[in-house]
């Protein structure tokens, strides 16, 4: 699984010209689910999103979560996360999940983020959404649920 979190003072997805979905403050999450992934996976990584320290404390520094400021979080499915460009120009998907699967994923990573007590909107799985934010500090961070820790 591999999630791209940015730290927002705002952000929401439109489907169709339609606001589907808006937070304030708080996280906007791209979720992709990659072949191979399992329902540990998306418990892994909803524990790591709301636990992130990337919010700054009255001393300036990183170091509250998404749960220790009480910032709501925006969660938008995007299997093109899982695109390898390495070879030609056209990106290849092989190693993103099937949506059957990707679906079920996704849908456990936001119903785990609920479950800890995070304020959680999202996307439509599959439809083609156009996502507005304003990215705080900037702070992105990319995580990888297959990428282990370094020695």
């Amino acid at each position: 699984m591999r999630i791209v979190v940015q730290r927002v003072t705002q952000a929401g997805v439109s489907v169709d010209g339609v606001k589907i979905a808006s937070i304030g403050p708080g996280l906007m999450v791209l979720v992709g689910v990659a072949a191979g992934d399992t329902a540990r996976d998306s418990a892994a990584m909803a524990d790591k999103v709301v636990n992130l320290r990337i919010f700054t404390d009255p001393a300036g520094k990183l170091n509250l979560s998404l749960l220790d400021c009480g910032g709501q979080l925006l969660a938008v499915s995007q299997f093109t996360l899982l695109g390898d460009c390495r070879r030609g120009r056209r990106p290849s998907f092989t190693e993103a999940a099937a949506p059957a699967v990707g679906v079920e994923l996704f849908d456990r990573f936001v119903e785990a983020c609920r479950a800890k007590g995070v304020s959680t909107q999202t996307g439509r799985f599959g439809a083609d959404m156009a996502v507005d934010l304003v990215n705080d500090g900037p702070v992105t961070l990319i995580l990888d649920s297959k990428v282990g820790p370094t020695e």
